[in-house]
């Protein structure tokens, strides 16, 4: 069987317990076509960049499967039917990650980035002083009121 990723966005209308059933019955789709479902996010209600079906926000919900394509494809008919579904993609992938997804680690376990000591030290004056000004005397007669 194939590994698939699958991300699910649903209405801002509904609950959190509502959009937590609705990822439910797509797993249970993928079970009883002979799939298992490997991992199941909810990561929240999050703002869209777009206004989506005349939703501003919507429901985030992450699957890792490893099901069959023809189970796979009964789900996304059936999510394409569904009107709490505003969008979804499947992805297929070479290997699941069991780890947390990047929107479930909080901020302070994201350490990809490091202490940024290695920057060196930032100063105002790590450009050294300043030279002296010239003196242009066009400007000079120019600028003054006579």
């Amino acid at each position: 069987m194939a590994l698939y990723e699958c991300v699910l966005i649903a209405r801002q209308d509904i609950s959190a317990a509502q959009a937590e059933t609705l990822s439910e019955q797509f797993a249970q789709i993928i079970r009883d076509n002979g799939g298992t479902v490997a991992k199941t996010e909810y990561w929240g209600l999050k703002t869209l960049t777009y206004k989506v079906k005349k939703n501003r926000k919507g429901h985030y919900t992450l699957f890792n499967l490893d099901a069959p394509a023809a189970a796979v494809a009964e789900m996304e008919r059936n999510m394409s039917i569904n009107e709490d579904v505003l969008r979804y993609m499947t992805v297929r992938v070479d290997a699941l990650d069991p780890n947390p997804s990047a929107m479930m680690q909080s901020r302070n376990e994201r350490s990809d980035r490091g202490d940024r000591g290695d920057r060196g030290p930032r100063r105002f004056d790590d450009r050294g002083p300043r030279g002296p000004r010239r003196q242009d005397t066009a400007t000079a007669s120019e600028g003054e009121i006579a």
